[in-house]
C-alpha cells in the first residue's frame, strides 16, 4: 500500500511539472547514470590496462634493444668490409638508435626483480665501454698490427651485449608475466560487479524512459507523422489533434497555424523561383555565347601568324644583316630560325642524333651570345651520329636547366660537357655542368620528384623527358648526380638503334 502510494504521488507530481523541468529531471538522472558508468569505467581501466601498458612497454623496449644491437653490429661490419659513405651514414643512424634503446630502458629499482635491474645496469655499463673500444678500432689504421686483434675485440664486445640484451627481455617477460597473473586474480572479479551495476542502472533508465514516453514522445508522434506529409509538399491536410494542456498543446496549436502559413509561403516561393530560373538560364546562355566568341577570335588571331610568315620573315632579316654585313646578327637569326623550324616541323618522337645535334649547337650559340664568356661547351660524340636514333627534343631541356638553375647563378659561369657513347647495347648520353650544384637532401628531393612525376617542385622539360623515356623503352632511365658548388650531372640511357641500310 505504502508503494502504490508513493507511485500515486510521483505520477501525480510529474504531470504537474512543465515540459523544461521534465527534461530538466530526465537530463540530471541520464547525467548522472553516464557519470557513474564513466568513473566505474575508469576505475576499471586504470585498475587493468595501465599496468599492461606498462608491461608492454617494457616488452617492446626490449625487443627494440634487441634489434638496434643487431642493426649496429651489421653496418658496422658492412662498414669494416666496405668502407663508403653510405655504409658510414647508415653505421652512424645505427649507433643512435642503439643509444636511443638503451636510454629508454627503464631503471627504476622498485618497479622490478633484482636479476633484471642488474642486467639493465650491466648493459648500460658495457655499452660505454664498448663504445669507446668501437671508436678506437674506427680511428685506427689497418695497417697497424694491432688493428686486427682490437676489431675482434669488439666483435666479441658485440656478441656480449647481444647476449645481455636476450637476457635482459627474458627477464622483463618473467616480470611482465608476474604482474600480468596478479591483475588477472582482480579481474575476475569484475563481471559480477559488472552484471549488478548494468542491471540497477539499465532499471533506472527503463523506467525513466517509460514515463518520458507517455509524456512527450506520443503527442510529438503525432506531430511527426503530420511533418512527414508537410515534406511531401501536403501543406492543406487536417490538422492535429491532442488533449494535451501544458506546452505541447500550445506548441500543436501554433503548428497547425504554420502549417498553413508555410502552405501559402511555398507556393508564393516556388512561383518565385521559376521566374529566377529562367532569368538564370538566358544569363548563363548569353555569357557561353560571349566566351565562344572570346574563344574564335583567339582561334583567328593565332591563325594569323604561321610558322611560313615567322620563317620567310626570320630569312628576310637574315638577308638584311649579310647586306648589312652584320655578321653576328645573320649567324644568330640563321640559328633562331634553325631551332623553330625543327621545333615546329618535327612531329617525330625519334630523330636521327645529328639533327639533335644541330639544334643544340645553334642553341649554344644562342645561349653563349647572350652569357659571353661565362658560358663555355664541349660536344663529344662518340657514335655515328647520322644512322642513331635518339628522341626528339631531349637534348635542349636539359641543356637549359643545366643553364638556368646551375651557371647563370654562378657569378663566373661555367661550363657544359656533352658526351654520347655507346655502352654495350645502349647509347649514354651525358649532360654535365659546373654550375652551383645542390645538396645532398635537395638531390634526393629531386630524384623523388622525378620517379614520382610532380612537375610542380621538378620543372616541366626534366620531368617531360623522364615520363618519355620510360614510356619509348622499357629499358630506358634518366639519372641524376650533384654535389654542392662543383655542378650537375644527368645520363640519359636509352637502347641503341642504329638505322644505316
Amino acid at each position: 500500500m505504502r508503494v502504490n502510494g508513493w507511485s500515486k504521488q510521483f505520477s501525480d507530481r510529474w504531470v504537474s511539472l512543465s515540459i523544461r523541468r521534465k527534461i530538466e529531471v530526465f537530463t540530471g538522472v541520464v547525467f548522472l547514470v553516464i557519470s557513474l558508468s564513466i568513473i566505474f569505467d575508469i576505475w576499471v581501466v586504470n585498475f587493468s590496462m595501465n599496468d599492461f601498458k606498462v608491461i608492454l612497454d617494457d616488452n617492446a623496449k626490449c625487443s627494440d634493444l634487441v634489434d638496434t644491437i643487431e642493426e649496429e653490429e651489421r653496418w658496422f661490419e658492412a662498414y669494416i668490409k666496405h668502407p663508403s659513405e653510405e655504409n658510414h651514414f647508415e653505421m652512424e643512424q645505427a649507433i643512435l638508435k642503439t643509444k636511443q634503446a638503451i636510454n629508454a630502458l627503464p631503471d627504476d629499482y622498485s618497479s622490478m626483480n633484482i636479476q633484471r635491474y642488474a642486467k639493465t645496469w650491466s648493459i648500460k655499463n658495457s655499452y660505454e665501454n664498448y663504445t669507446q673500444k668501437r671508436d678506437a678500432v674506427l680511428g685506427m689504421s689497418e695497417e697497424n698490427l694491432a688493428y686486427i686483434k682490437e676489431l675482434y675485440k669488439v666483435y666479441d664486445m658485440q656478441v656480449y651485449l647481444h647476449e645481455y640484451a636476450r637476457r635482459l627481455m627474458r627477464y622483463t617477460l618473467q616480470d611482465g608475466k608476474t604482474a600480468y597473473l596478479k591483475k588477472v586474480r582482480g579481474l575476475r572479479r569484475l563481471p559480477m560487479v559488472v552484471i549488478i551495476s548494468g542491471f540497477f542502472l539499465f532499471s533506472i533508465m527503463l523506467s525513466l524512459s517509460n514515463v518520458m514516453n507517455k509524456a512527450l514522445v506520443v503527442p510529438i508522434m503525432k506531430l511527426v507523422n503530420v511533418s512527414k506529409e508537410i515534406a511531401a509538399n501536403n501543406f492543406f491536410i487536417e490538422d492535429v489533434r491532442v488533449d494535451n494542456q501544458d506546452e505541447i498543446g500550445e506548441l500543436v496549436n501554433a503548428f497547425n497555424k504554420m502549417k498553413f502559413a508555410t502552405g501559402q509561403y511555398i507556393t508564393t516561393m516556388e512561383e518565385r523561383r521559376n521566374m529566377i530560373d529562367l532569368l538564370h538560364q538566358e544569363e548563363l546562355e548569353k555569357m557561353e555565347a560571349e566566351k565562344n566568341l572570346e574563344t574564335a577570335n583567339l582561334e583567328l588571331l593565332k591563325s594569323q601568324i604561321n610558322p611560313h610568315f615567322l620563317f620567310n620573315t626570320l630569312n628576310v632579316i637574315a638577308g638584311m644583316a649579310n647586306l648589312e654585313d652584320a655578321d653576328t646578327t645573320e649567324k644568330m637569326i640563321k640559328a633562331l630560325s634553325s631551332i623553330f623550324r625543327y621545333n615546329l616541323k618535327t612531329p617525330q618522337s625519334e630523330v636521327f642524333l645529328s639533327q639533335e645535334l644541330y639544334v643544340v649547337k645553334n642553341y649554344l650559340y644562342l645561349q653563349q651570345m647572350r652569357f659571353g664568356s661565362r658560358l663555355e661547351y664541349d660536344i663529344r660524340c662518340k657514335v655515328d651520329k647520322e644512322f642513331v636514333m635518339v628522341p626528339s627534343f631531349c637534348f635542349q631541356p636539359l641543356i637549359e636547366n643545366a643553364i638556368i638553375h646551375g651557371i647563370s647563378k654562378k657569378e663566373e659561369g661555367g661550363k657544359i660537357y656533352i658526351d654520347i657513347k655507346k655502352r654495350a647495347q645502349n647509347i649514354i648520353i651525358t649532360i654535365a655542368d659546373t654550375g652551383i650544384g645542390m645538396s645532398r637532401d635537395k638531390l634526393y628531393q629531386l630524384r623523388g620528384a622525378v620517379r614520382e612525376g610532380s612537375a610542380g617542385k621538378i620543372g616541366i622539360g626534366l620531368g617531360n623527358i623522364y615520363k618519355r623515356i620510360n614510356r619509348m623503352y622499357q629499358e630506358g632511365d634518366v639519372l641524376l648526380y650533384s654535389t654542392k658548388n662543383k655542378g650537375t650531372v644527368i645520363k640519359v640511357i636509352i637502347p641503341y638503334m642504329n638505322q644505316e641500310v
